[in-house]
């Protein structure tokens, strides 16, 4: 199953407007080595407006250095993630500025100890194959927060990673964390367990610290995912096109960036766009035009040849309620359907307006059954079933058939959280709702299960680093 939405001329399109960008308006870069680097390059660059402008032959130049196939390795190798590989991944959130115990309750700050939880839950759900932390622990520093929560995930999910970078001292501490994980720098490079996401700040602007961290990331060759979050009528043009292109320039001049600081670094395209409701002042996580964005988005970065992220399988809701399995469930049917390769981030309430393992819950069934629509169908010889079809003959049954239980077993999609029992089964066993089974799900979980525990010696020389970065980072 495949969607689209634009034609190849407006493919063409959106790709020469954004090339006019570029080399008119062009974009701020508040770093001086990488404005350098783009003099060098021969970009235009005002040194005092810290404004670059580029040709459209520098931006092609730059954008076929990227490598675009690259993979993510839990600290078990066998857990991993492949993009640009026609492989679908889904993550966790990253991280949420509040913490959402109940739903319909209040919200709380986070801490490290819900990081902990994110990740055990995120860890078992076969749905997520990139826990992220989902809270952004306000108990923790600034300065060596991101170190803190990536040793915390590793101790409870052997699966790859997904969390907040801060800046370049910390990202220094997080290369030696994975050297120590890895046993060496060259395995360490070969096998990433994370990769800082580079958000441009719309529009056509970049944080200092954003691009910064990437000299020290980038030594160990770990993965770039850009993912600027344009807001169509506030930080981009009101319209979906006007948007659609300005993001794209932001991405381009940021892979123009990263191939500047190290040739040849894996890239991710990430086309997270978003609608801006005038009436609310909120933007939109889970509205129609998501779904455009996301199918659009795609279509460009798969132009460009670049593995994909967007922004799908979210909701506006406040509850797990109808319109939160709604706006999911069509949103990430239709991404899936785009081929983009990473879909996230999964376990927000609302318009980021909190992290709830409750809504993650329901979002892995969500995503197991569109992982099911999108399967291959079996076309062999025996899937006909044309031997037992001619047995049965006319106005036959096949349930007698001891062949049916076997092979429908493996046929059919069995949810874990949907309900398909009769009426009176459905009143019996507590006339229970969707909300319902997925809190008690969580919570079951969470009381029972226990992660793949880390190495000791690994976990002690771990803890013996985070002890030297919290005496050297600390203000």
């Amino acid at each position: 199953m495949h969607v689209e939405i634009l034609n190849n001329s407006q493919i063409e399109k959106i790709h020469e407007k954004s090339l006019e960008i570029l080399g008119n308006t062009g974009f701020i870069v508040p770093h001086d080595e990488v404005l350098d680097r783009f003099k060098e390059f021969g970009a235009l660059v005002d040194f005092k407006k810290r404004l670059v402008k580029v040709s459209p032959s520098i931006v092609n130049e730059l954008i076929g250095k990227a490598t675009k196939e690259f993979t993510i390795y839990g600290r078990d190798l066998s857990k991993k993630a492949e993009f640009g590989r026609g492989k679908r991944n889904y993550n966790s959130s990253a991280g949420q500025a509040f913490w959402i115990d109940n739903l319909g309750g209040s919200r709380r700050y986070p801490n490290l100890n819900d990081v902990e939880k994110a990740t055990r839950f995120a860890d078992v759900l076969n749905q997520i194959n990139i826990p992220g932390a989902m809270s952004d622990p306000l108990d923790i520093p600034l300065e060596y927060r991101c170190f803190a929560v990536a040793l915390k995930m590793i101790k409870n999910t052997a699966k790859p990673i997904n969390f907040w970078f801060y800046d370049r001292k910390s990202a220094k501490f997080l290369n030696e964390l994975l050297i120590i994980l890895r046993g060496d720098k060259e395995s360490a490079e070969k096998h990433p367990l994370f990769y800082p996401l580079f958000e441009p700040i719309s529009p056509l602007s970049f944080p200092f610290h954003g691009i910064d961290l990437l000299f020290e990331t980038c030594k160990l060759n770990l993965p770039v995912h850009i993912g600027p979050m344009a807001q169509m009528g506030v930080s981009a043009p009101p319209t979906i096109v006007g948007t659609l292109t300005q993001e794209n320039a932001e991405i381009l001049a940021a892979i123009c960036i990263t191939q500047l600081i190290r040739e040849g670094l894996p890239i991710c395209y990430g086309g997270i766009c978003h609608a801006f409701d005038v009436r609310t002042a909120q933007i939109i996580f889970g509205g129609p035009e998501q779904a455009i964005y996301s199918i659009a988005m795609t279509q460009m970065g798969k132009f460009y040849g670049f593995p994909v992220y967007i922004n799908v399988g979210l909701t506006d809701s406040k509850e797990l309620d109808a319109q939160a399995g709604l706006e999911s469930g069509i949103t990430l049917a239709l991404g899936a359907s785009s081929g983009a390769d990473i879909f996230g981030h999964m376990g927000i309430c609302g318009m980021d307006q909190g992290a709830s393992l409750d809504i993650l819950a329901m979002q892995s069934e969500i995503i197991s059954y569109v992982e099911n629509v999108n399967r291959t169908l079996d076309v062999s010889e025996e899937a006909f079933f044309s031997n037992i079809l001619h047995k049965v003959g006319p106005q036959g049954s096949f349930l007698k058939e001891p062949h049916t239980t076997k092979v429908i077993r493996k046929e059919l999609w069995f949810p874990s959280l949907l309900d398909r029992e009769g009426y009176d089964v459905w009143i019996k066993n507590g006339s229970s709702d969707m909300k319902k089974r997925c809190i008690e799900y969580k919570e079951a979980t969470l009381k029972k299960y226990h992660p793949q525990p880390l190495d000791n010696t690994i976990e002690k020389e771990l803890d013996k680093l985070y002890k030297k970065v919290r005496d050297e980072l600390s203000t």
